[in-house]
């Protein structure tokens, strides 16, 4: 994109980043914002009312640009918790071990930034969808491609053993450790999943809203 896409204006208003963290706070579910960009975390802070803010600069790494809600209620006296991401810097899978370590014997919901047109009628049918099978992983897909940062993901013991033996062993792309999971794919809106990749694409598409 050439720009940080977490900080693009949305048409519907603030930034993609924004829109995304009202989204999941619209769930009523506890949020915690994860990145490594200081821009990212005072955003949050800008969104702490009326929802109260907590900063955590603990070293739990997260994926890029993402927000992600534990898809159950957690006993947490915040909404919205903002995680700087530490180094090493290595990407999704690592960043779910952690924040899997961080939350645990929850489902959490992975949600990325950079779906701009997520809307609350899907993250809701990927919840829903996870009601009768709360053990598997439960990833989005479009009706071409899975797309494994919109998920929700159990946190655990089994799950969280598994993972870190991977990330012990040298693990670092999500769709590696993925294939020897229990996942189950959801068919959402392909709309909702778009993900726009260059300037001009994204030109496009804000300029119909679609």
């Amino acid at each position: 994109m050439g720009t940080d896409k977490a900080l693009l204006p949305h048409p519907e208003g603030g930034s993609w980043l924004e829109r995304t963290v009202r989204l999941l706070l619209g769930l009523d579910l506890p949020v915690t914002l994860l990145s490594r960009h200081e821009a990212h975390l005072q955003l949050a802070r800008s969104l702490a009312s009326p929802h109260t803010l907590q900063t955590d600069r603990d070293p739990v790494a997260v994926s890029d640009s993402a927000a992600n809600g534990p898809a159950q209620q957690a006993d947490a006296p915040s909404r919205l918790t903002a995680v700087a991401e530490p180094e090493p810097w290595e990407g999704p899978l690592l960043a779910l071990h952690r924040l899997m370590q961080r939350h645990p014997d929850q489902r959490l919901l992975l949600c990325p930034v950079d779906m701009p047109w997520l809307t609350p009628e899907v993250l809701r049918s990927l919840l829903q969808a996870t009601a009768a099978e709360p053990q598997p992983i439960h990833l989005a897909h479009d009706g071409k491609r899975l797309q494994p940062l919109l998920g929700v993901y159990p946190s655990q013991a089994a799950q969280r053993a598994d993972l870190s033996a991977a990330i012990q062993r040298g693990e670092r792309r999500l769709q590696g450790w993925l294939t020897a999971q229990d996942c189950r794919e959801v068919r959402l809106e392909p709309a909702a999943l778009r993900n726009v990749n260059g300037p001009e694409a994204w030109a496009a598409a804000a300029g119909t809203g679609a």
